[in-house]
């Protein structure tokens, strides 16, 4: 009897590096010239799965932004999982921006990556299980080829391959 083999697609962020990274880059902003009177900050809100940027203005805001953005590559996070949302003006003449952190795969996203699957006509079962994609298969080339072509598409999220057996 054949043996199948099988493989997990996942798009992981750790919150705990996030927290970390989020620190350090709340005291590079405490000690830039730049950023002297800007008011700038960034709260972690870890249940919701958001950042909260503030600072005096918009620009001040793209600016903190980006050290943070700065901080987490340097720690490997995959910032292809961050969706920054719309500037608002806040009370007290500041503005705040918040980050979205996208962990897991969305079903729509899933489902984008299944249909590519079946359009390269693999030979390989594709199974969508909650927030993550198993694909499945008896041949181990043919896992190998989705995993290629996986790490080939947009699907504008940071993809992880694990559980391979």
């Amino acid at each position: 009897m054949p043996q199948e083999f099988s493989f997990d697609v996942v798009s992981e962020v750790d919150l705990n590096v996030v927290g970390e990274c989020v620190n350090v880059a709340l005291k590079e902003i405490a000690n830039r010239f730049d950023f002297k009177d800007a008011k700038a900050s960034l709260e972690l809100d870890a249940k919701e799965k958001k950042i909260i940027v503030r600072a005096v203005d918009e620009y001040k805001v793209d600016a903190a932004l980006d050290v943070l953005y700065t901080r987490l590559a340097k720690r490997g996070v995959p910032i292809k999982n961050f969706t920054k949302g719309k500037v608002e003006q806040a009370l007290g003449q500041t503005a705040r921006m918040p980050v979205t952190i996208q962990s897991g795969i969305p079903t729509d996203k899933a489902k984008e990556m299944v249909a590519a699957i079946k359009q390269a006509k693999l030979k390989v079962n594709a199974s969508i299980q909650g927030d993550q994609l198993r694909v499945s298969s008896k041949s181990k080339d043919e896992l190998q080829s989705a995993i290629a072509l996986l790490k080939g598409g947009s699907f504008g999220l940071e993809l992880q391959f694990k559980n391979f057996r």
